[in-house]
């Protein structure tokens, strides 16, 4: 009797895959897991520097846009309750109303009246303690920069040596004296030294020839004390 052959059965996905097992396929490259993981580092780099650039565009805009609103909620708050009692509720009013104020005030106080005024308010002002002080050093720095420079304003920017040698301080100049000597005279600067942002210093008597004068305006000397 013949022998009977064994039938033997391939799975279709075997026959479909030429025979071999997908279990046993052959794993991916080495080389593309490194180029995957190149990729993105180089993505992950971009979008954070883009980032990055997006926030240093919009930092001093959205800085500026809330020192701006600010500004103007806080001056409409001088003349907003005033139309809010008379029954006016909009916006922006107030600050027009506040900037029309300080128009008119300065037009008063340019007049004979007003100056006179002002000056009486200025001598009882003087005459309060520490008050006299920071108002006396607000109202140079206003006159530095006041359209109508006058004897109190800051005349040239001041590099001096203080409080110690070696150590410089920044001022300004706002007059000058000359003292008579028995063989030439000497000729002495006052020398204003902010010690608490521009608000509060000290008065400095300096030989002309010992300052330092820098190639700054006023206003670019302000700005650095800031």
């Amino acid at each position: 009797m013949a022998e009977e052959k064994e039938s033997t059965s391939i799975p279709l996905s075997l026959a479909e895959n030429g025979g071999e097992d997908p279990t046993k396929s052959t794993p991916s490259s080495p080389n593309n897991s490194s180029t995957r993981k190149a990729c993105c580092f180089v993505l992950q780099i971009w979008v954070s520097k883009k980032f990055m650039t997006g926030c240093v565009v919009l930092f001093p805009v959205a800085v500026t846009f809330f020192v701006t609103w600010w500004f103007i909620q806080f001056v409409d708050g001088f003349f907003s309750p005033v139309y809010a009692q008379l029954g006016i509720d909009i916006f922006g009013l107030g600050f027009i109303t506040s900037l029309l104020f300080v128009f008119f005030v300065g037009v008063f106080v340019s007049s004979w009246i007003g100056s006179t005024l002002f000056s009486l308010g200025e001598w009882f002002i003087k005459r309060m303690p520490f008050i006299r002080h920071l108002y006396s050093a607000s109202k140079q720095i206003s006159a530095a920069i006041s359209p109508d420079q006058n004897t109190t304003a800051f005349k040239e920017v001041a590099i001096i040596r203080h409080p110690r040698v070696g150590e410089y301080a920044f001022g300004f100049i706002t007059s000058s004296v000359t003292l008579q000597g028995d063989n030439e005279d000497e000729e002495l600067c006052s020398v204003f030294v902010p010690t608490n942002h521009l608000y509060i210093g000290d008065i400095l008597l300096v030989n002309s020839k010992e300052i330092i004068r820098p190639n700054l305006s006023i206003r670019e000397g302000i700005d650095v004390l800031k």
